[in-house]
């Protein structure tokens, strides 16, 4: 005999996604502002950083529903007694960066 299962299921909502692309400023710092009413909570933000050589990284430092703020730092690669390691991260200005927000 098989047990029986319960519960509520909510589909996800659909349509409420917003796109934007920015370049860094001097400090490494790009800010995406939404459309206002269009998040009712802070969003759920990915990101893509635009072809550029070397070695990027990215963290999402505000999340609003109102805007989003991405810092990107860049790092040199050095060897070191023949071990391939990253430099100390510094701030990466011009660097495009891609967002999509989707409603949480």
């Amino acid at each position: 005999m098989t047990a029986g299962t319960s519960g509520a299921y909510t589909p996800p909502v659909r349509g409420v996604v917003e796109r934007a692309t920015g370049v860094t400023d001097g400090s490494g710092n790009v800010t995406f502002t939404w459309p206002p009413g269009r998040f009712t909570a802070p969003p759920v933000v990915t990101v893509g950083l635009q072809g550029t050589a070397g070695f990027r990284s990215y963290a999402i430092t505000a999340n609003t529903t109102a805007a989003t703020t991405v810092n990107v730092q860049a790092s040199a690669g050095i060897t070191l007694l023949g071990l391939g390691v990253l430099a100390v991260g510094a701030a990466a200005p011009g660097v495009t960066v891609h967002a999509h927000a989707t409603a949480a």
